[in-house]
């Protein structure tokens, strides 16, 4: 090994990467490191903006500027593409959500002496960081995170809580787990709380799954200009932006295409924006996310008709699929293999593939490759900025 030598690249865990294939915590694309280990920063080392970078597992890659980020969120899905040897058509700019975007999180909450700790865990530890600060959620989630701690140390036993926080349109969507009504008293603390708040939904998890305590109008999201109902837990794209350009991407995509198969359609995000002229399938499989898309398609007369089914175990078949003349999956990180068998040996020639895992996506783009698509193009996300975590949007022809 030559004395120094100089950061190439980011691994996807965050480490720098040597020419040699040296990996070093703490470096990022341009640094040195010399024989001992020590890291000479270089043009692309930043000073992380958050105090907590380095202990809380929230973020990986503060110490990265904007160029070192792209790039890296470029690299995992460009490569990932080339380790499956897929010829892309065309390499789209990479997105990047903005500093205090992040509309959903959950955080963890323990009493500790007289106060409380709330905040994300430390990487790979349980230990959780008493967030002063963040960086990456939307400064009205963060807003909360001090009346939270005082309510942990009002309400909360000595075991763990956990709380997750969504945007809605009428609030702050506030789940919490590891508090117990027990008594009109800490009953009335929460409604007070809720009320001092102005949260859209506050809901208690007491063993048998969150239930609302306070929710004084429907909660909901818009997809597309519709309100949707949200149902606790339901998935939700992390960041505003970070969903305009994904819509963007499907509705260029799929522009002209009259019938669409939506397929892992969650509460209707992509089904929404599509309807209209388009007439849109969307299949999901967990039944309140399915439920709220059809309530908000059939109480507006939109041509979205949602479908209960689970696609891991029960896939649309190749006959199913050759009646639309598109298709759009967005799965869940495992990717969509029995499906995406199905799609390859259907006659669609048009697939739109959302994924949160560029490793995932490239095995299942090489199935669509092999039975005759071309990936006409494919532009890297970075909606959880940074952090490793990955997304991308796909266009394939056939």
């Amino acid at each position: 090994m030559s004395e120094t030598e100089e950061i190439v690249r980011i691994a996807a865990k965050g480490d720098g990467v040597t020419q040699s294939g040296r990996h070093v915590a703490g470096a990022v694309t341009g640094d040195v490191v010399t024989s001992d280990g020590l890291i000479e920063a270089g043009p692309h080392h930043a000073t992380p903006p958050c105090r907590h970078f380095g202990t809380c597992g929230g973020c990986q890659l503060q110490h990265a500027d904007e160029y070192a980020l792209q790039q890296f969120v470029t690299d995992r899905v460009v490569n990932a593409a080339r380790g499956q040897e897929i010829d892309i058509g065309e390499s789209l700019p990479t997105h990047l959500s903005p500093p205090q975007s992040r509309r959903r999180a959950t955080l963890h909450a323990l009493k500790a002496g007289k106060g409380a700790v709330i905040g994300f865990r430390e990487a790979r530890s349980n230990r959780i960081v008493d967030m002063r600060e963040c960086e990456i959620l939307d400064p009205r989630l963060f807003s909360l995170v001090a009346p939270l701690r005082k309510l942990v140390v009002d309400l909360a036993g000595r075991g763990p809580v956990d709380v997750s926080l969504t945007l809605a349109e009428q609030g702050i969507d506030c789940a919490i787990k590891g508090i117990e009504a027990d008594g009109l008293a800490v009953t009335e603390a929460l409604l007070d709380f809720a009320r001092e708040h102005s949260l859209a939904r506050l809901s208690l998890d007491q063993g048998f799954g969150p239930e609302p305590v306070w929710e004084p109008e429907p909660v909901t999201i818009s997809l597309g200009d519709v309100p949707v109902g949200l149902p606790q837990g339901a998935f939700l794209q992390p960041t505003s932006d970070g969903e305009e350009v994904l819509l963007a991407d499907a509705k260029r995509w799929l522009e002209g295409s009259t019938t669409i198969a939506d397929l892992f359609s969650g509460l209707g995000t992509f089904a929404f924006a599509l309807a209209n002229p388009a007439k849109v399938l969307a299949a999901e499989a967990a039944r309140d996310a399915y439920l709220a898309c059809k309530s908000a398609a059939n109480s507006r007369g939109i041509p979205v008709h949602a479908m209960h089914r689970d696609l891991f175990r029960n896939p649309l078949e190749a006959t199913e699929i050759s009646k639309f003349s598109a298709v759009l999956l967005d799965p869940p990180r495992a990717g969509a293999r029995e499906q995406v068998a199905q799609i390859a040996a259907s006659e669609i020639g048009s697939v739109v593939y959302v994924s949160c895992n560029p490793s995932s996506w490239a095995r299942d783009a090489r199935t669509l490759v092999d039975a005759g698509f071309k990936l006409e193009a494919l532009r890297p996300v970075g909606q959880f900025r940074w952090s490793t975590h990955v997304e991308l949007t796909s266009y394939f022809t056939r």
